[in-house]
């Protein structure tokens, strides 16, 4: 068994803001909205259809829609980090809007960067004169909802700019953003800065293109445009707006409306019924319909059929063709070829992990590893868009020591969902006790992963170097020019931190950054910690229970990966990226 060391995890006082932004990334999932009913379970919300008996015994019930215990915390952090370093925020919000696909996140910055302080506003000399203008980040914010690209995820959906206000509307959210000085202390109203103005301009420019109104309607965001023009004050400039939205408008009591009162033609959404499945497909094809616009509008006798899911499936996107796999199997689509060559498509386009779960709710065995695949090419993704500028190698050292009994299973699964992303010919792995065996997978999938590990069972001492030296001995080198990642998996408890940092000096092994990924069963030591702090290298922290969560594991992969682009660097090499994302700039 090995020795239990104390803990020298930097305390919450002395962390910067730079460890502070990538310890919410490795750490959270930043998943605020839920569209089915939850438990509360201390904080964390947990489907009420897959909770344990234990969680549902002590879980409180929670609606559809935000979690506000995660809505906190995350807003909490992030204000943490703002008033730390306003510039990192800035930069973080850039990059969070352009660089990435999280969308809660996005919301959550967006909404701090609307509201907080920085807004442009003139400073005075000693004179009474303006010798400058503050910096205005709330700008950043505008941008943010205003960034416009094609067909891109990269943006912010209509729900996602309602959500910002939502967001910010939250009691607990408000009483943070007073606190911070972001609003009157004594208003009752919750501070929204520039939320109004930028939502104002956003409709406008969704009226002045009707196409583009027209798609967002198709898209299913009739409502939601409704929930924005009513939350923003919007006013219209001409009828037009309401009759796309199919929007009866009525004077308001104090006179003041002029526009939408007389002469609406009003744009009906038709039911189906009374028409055959040949004539629901023709309707489909002639008006481009999407599947949101024709589910809840099919006759109740014939529902949804395979010629009508055909004829939806152009409308469809890659996402939701993964999503929908249940439903293409059981309707027989998938015999089909053209279906199936979209279908397949689409699984080599996922960039989260959500399709481990739909593969639970398929009865095909080849659709199952299908499924299993778009994880793997997510976790693929995720590694070669963090080493894209760079040559990187990585070295897994896995402790399957004594210490591990009881957590060996779950680093298991975590590796399992992570490992299929590496290109084989840059991926070491070795697993140590007090001595250090090189695995080797027979294919780079989960398939071959979880193979390769089923045979580690937790016993012995602890040694990290003895991975290190199996690798060394086996013939493992670094090319000249390539940096290296090591990634440990276990409690840290082992050997002194310096042995661990002897090892990779007398391997020639030159280490550019160092991970843990922490799979604790009882008391966990900081030999990997150390070690970091020797080597002078930066260091990057995750527990494995976050792998549970299909979207988070690209999210940790690019930070994990993110080698510093300067030899010696001590900040990570992903907060170096953010911090080399443009400014957004309003348009």
């Amino acid at each position: 068994m090995s020795t239990t060391q104390n803990s020298t995890l930097i305390p919450e006082t002395q962390r910067g803001p730079a460890e502070r932004l990538l310890d919410l990334v490795l750490s959270g999932s930043a998943h605020l909205w839920h569209n089915r009913p939850g438990l509360d379970v201390n904080g964390t919300w947990v489907a009420a259809a897959y909770a344990t008996p234990a969680q549902r015994t002590v879980g409180k019930p929670v609606k559809p829609g935000l979690f506000v215990p995660a809505a906190v915390k995350l807003y909490r952090q992030l204000l943490d980090i703002y008033q730390l370093n306003s510039v990192l925020m800035a930069h973080f919000a850039s990059y969070a809007l352009t660089q990435t696909d999280w969308r809660d996140l996005k919301v959550a910055t967006c909404a701090l960067m609307l509201v907080q302080s920085h807004a442009g506003l003139p400073v005075k000399g000693d004179g009474g004169e303006v010798a400058f203008h503050d910096d205005d980040w709330r700008a950043i914010g505008e941008a943010m909802v205003l960034h416009y690209e094609r067909k891109s995820t990269r943006m912010l959906t209509p729900k996602a700019v309602l959500r910002v206000a939502e967001l910010l509307e939250q009691p607990e959210i408000a009483r943070l953003n007073r606190e911070a000085g972001f609003g009157d202390p004594a208003s009752r109203k919750p501070p929204m800065g520039r939320w109004k103005r930028v939502a104002a301009r956003w409709l406008a420019a969704r009226e002045a293109n009707v196409s583009m109104l027209q798609g967002l309607v198709k898209a299913g965001y009739k409502e939601t445009l409704k929930k924005l023009a009513r939350k923003a004050g919007y006013k219209p400039r001409a009828q037009g707006f309401f009759e796309v939205l199919g929007w009866k408008q009525k004077q308001a009591e104090s006179g003041h409306r002029t526009v939408g009162l007389n002469g609406l033609t009003l744009v009906k959404r038709e039911r189906f019924d009374g028409l055959s499945e040949a004539e629901i497909c023709e309707w489909i094809e002639h008006e481009r319909l999407s599947y949101k616009e024709v589910v809840g509008r099919l006759p109740q006798d014939l529902g949804m059929t395979p010629a009508i899911m055909a004829a939806l499936l152009p409308s469809l996107s890659d996402r939701d063709l993964r999503l929908m796999t249940p439903t293409l199997e059981e309707l027989g689509l998938l015999a089909e070829p053209t279906v199936r060559t979209r279908w397949e498509k689409a699984i080599q386009t996922a960039t989260d992990q959500r399709a481990l779960n739909i593969a639970k709710n398929v009865r095909s065995d080849v659709l199952r590893q299908k499924l299993e695949e778009a994880s793997d090419n997510a976790a693929r993704k995720a590694v070669e868009e963090a080493t894209a500028e760079t040559d990187v190698r990585v070295m897994f050292l896995i402790d399957k020591s004594g210490s591990m009994e009881g957590a060996i299973e779950n680093s298991k699964e975590a590796l399992a969902r992570i490992l299929a992303g590496f290109p084989m010919e840059k991926l070491h792995i070795a697993a140590f006790d007090t001595t250090g065996t090189v695995l080797k997978p027979k294919a780079s999938n989960r398939t071959a992963v979880q193979h390769m590990l089923a045979g580690l069972k937790a016993s012995g001492g602890t040694a990290h170097a003895a991975g290190v030296l199996a690798l060394h001995r086996s013939g493992v080198r670094v090319p000249e020019g390539a940096k290296l990642v090591v990634i440990v998996v276990g409690d840290e408890a082992g050997e002194g931190g310096d042995q661990f940092a002897r090892v990779f000096r007398d391997c020639g092994y030159s280490v550019a950054a160092l991970a843990l990924l922490v799979s604790v069963a009882g008391a966990r030591g900081n030999t990997v910690r150390t070690c970091s702090s020797q080597l002078r290298v930066p260091f990057s922290e995750v527990n494995v229970d976050q792998f549970s969560d299909p979207y988070q594991v690209p999210r940790v992969l690019k930070a994990l990966m993110d080698a510093p682009t300067l030899p010696g660097a001590s900040q990570s090499g992903w907060v170096e990226r953010v911090m080399r994302t443009p400014l957004l700039k309003v348009a």
